[in-house]
């Protein structure tokens, strides 16, 4: 049997692929990568705007497997036609009735954070949120119980007041 030939693909094939394939796709960045907010790893979706007519979503402080299983999560509650709150803290999406909050954030503020969004948007508008998630106790980054790691490696990206349940 024959040695099995294998030609990588280049982001741009891969990009398209994924859009081929599912509609969107998701890019993690890790915390090398200069413009990593923070320090942070984060990960972040192209094509739900031009998909489902739903913002892209950043997920920060997560392995990209972690983020990546959020956001299939997410975008199956878009597929059934469920509207998620943004802007304020909500349950039933996690486990355990632990809140998260999905946070509208200004493009124009976070397109160097995205720069697979920008490509695959072209001159289309789009729209971007965070998603943020809590620690084991149910604590968000802005709670005073929130552990200072968490706070590190989950930056909020907007400088809007945090929201309160």
């Amino acid at each position: 049997m024959g040695d099995l030939e294998y030609e990588p693909m280049t982001h741009a094939e891969k990009i398209q692929w994924m859009l081929d394939e599912r509609g969107w796709g998701a890019v993690p960045v890790r915390p090398a990568d200069s413009q990593a907010p923070m320090g942070a790893g984060y990960t972040h979706t192209f094509g739900l705007e031009g998909s489902f007519g739903r913002p892209e979503i950043v997920v920060c402080g997560l392995q990209p497997a972690q983020a990546r299983g959020l956001l299939d999560l997410i975008v199956a509650q878009y597929q059934a036609g469920i509207d998620l709150p943004t802007d304020s803290p909500f349950v039933g999406l996690l486990d355990n009735d632990l809140p998260a909050v999905l946070l509208t954030l200004d493009p124009s503020e976070q397109a160097h954070l995205v720069p697979t969004i920008v490509e695959v948007s072209g001159d289309r508008p789009w729209r971007l949120q965070q998603f943020v998630w809590p620690d084991p106790s149910g604590a968000l980054p802005w709670d005073e119980a929130c552990p200072e790691a968490l706070r590190r490696a989950q930056p909020v990206l907007t400088t809007a007041a945090p929201p309160v349940a």
